[in-house]
């Protein structure tokens, strides 16, 4: 019984448009955590685990963390029902407050597009990074079709890479991978990978 509340609050959130874009991510962004063996990641903006589950099997310990409470409700069930163990779920907005929390990779996928304020939440996750650690960033390249007031209309790579390094990132690599019909808010967009080292 149990479990099929659970599929169907699941379904309610991951679509099978998100699964298959999730598929793309993890693909994308498995290599980077090639050595990632002993390190800690947080997910932001995890919602319900679709890419960061996908990873526990490369990384020490994962913190999801969502300002959604039902998301992370579903992601505690897959934690529990896939067996996981080295991961867990942290309800908090960073753009709110910070808590003392300390990452060796944080991951932020299709996240940004939603935070107003750009620089100052690419400021926090600075600060939660260890020294020597890796930011990686899924996001939608510009996109001048799309004018949304909630939402950013996609990022250029310079204008990533300008604010990355203003916050005190280096190391900074960003390169488009993915091409997709109606994926952005129903138009036909790219998604970029970017990384960048504390």
């Amino acid at each position: 019984m149990e479990n099929n509340v659970f599929e169907q609050m699941a379904k309610r959130y991951d679509t099978e448009e998100r699964i298959e874009l999730a598929k793309v991510i993890v693909k994308e962004v498995r290599p980077e955590f090639q050595n990632g063996k002993s390190k800690s990641l947080i997910d932001y903006g995890s919602g319900t685990g679709l890419i960061s589950l996908e990873l526990s099997d490369l990384v020490d310990s994962i913190l999801l963390v969502d300002s959604s409470k039902q998301m992370l409700e579903i992601a505690k069930a897959k934690i529990s029902h896939k067996g996981i163990t080295n991961s867990r779920v942290l309800y908090s907005d960073f753009t709110q407050e910070t808590p003392e929390l300390k990452a060796d990779i944080i991951l932020v996928s299709l996240v940004l597009l939603h935070i107003p304020d750009t620089k100052k939440i690419l400021q926090e996750l600075f600060n939660i990074l260890t020294n020597g650690g890796m930011l990686i960033i899924i996001d939608f390249d510009k996109n001048d079709k799309i004018d949304h007031p909630k939402v950013h209309n996609g990022f250029s790579h310079e204008e990533l890479k300008k604010g990355l390094s203003e916050v005190g990132f280096h190391s900074i690599e960003i390169k488009t991978f993915y091409h997709g019909n109606r994926i952005f808010m129903n138009q036909d967009a790219s998604m970029f990978i970017s990384s960048s080292i504390k």
